[in-house]
């Protein structure tokens, strides 16, 4: 009896941390877009605004969205990792289902990636003499993730909506 307590512990302690992983990653993937998007008018403003137009240059713009980018997934990483490993584990896996069945939230991701895949190599394609291949590589990848979130948001205004999935309701973990 106290063994087969302790083993469903153990299960339930594993479908946690799943669940946990799966939002610390998406929270990296949230946090990247949103501080990619949020970077590079941040950035011209500063810059405008700091040293005028003569020390604004494509490569330094390039270097702040993936840096910002970084800086995003990082902190997105983190807050969903203190929400989720410090939640109930039944409240992790109900908003894990949700989720997981969220079509806007999948197309969102969808764009994302493919924006990202294409600005990265777009970006060197125009800018080659401009700036280094590091900063032409990651600066195309990040402001293409981007330009993806923009396109979903802007399809989704526009009357372009994804499906709405009904969520199924949540298994029970451990019979």
């Amino acid at each position: 009896m106290a063994a087969e307590e302790a083993s469903q512990d153990v299960v339930l302690l594993q479908q946690h941390a799943l669940d946990t992983e799966f939002f610390v990653r998406r929270g990296v993937r949230k946090g990247f877009q949103a501080m990619s998007l949020a970077a590079l008018p941040l950035y011209a403003a500063f810059s405008f605004s700091r040293y005028g137009r003569n020390h604004f240059t494509i490569s330094r713009l390039l270097r702040a969205s993936y840096i910002g980018g970084g800086v995003g997934a990082v902190g997105g990483g983190a807050f969903e990792y203190a929400r989720s490993a410090y939640s109930k584990p039944d409240a992790v896996r109900t908003r894990r289902m949700q989720v997981a069945y969220d079509a806007a939230d999948i197309r969102a991701d969808d764009y994302s990636t493919i924006g990202a895949v294409l600005f990265a190599v777009l970006t060197p394609a125009i800018f080659w003499k401009r700036a280094g291949a590091i900063d032409l590589v990651l600066g195309g990848g990040a402001i293409g993730s981007a330009t993806g979130v923009l396109t979903h948001h802007f399809k989704s205004i526009t009357g372009d909506r994804p499906p709405t999935v009904v969520t199924p309701p949540p298994q029970k973990t451990v019979d």
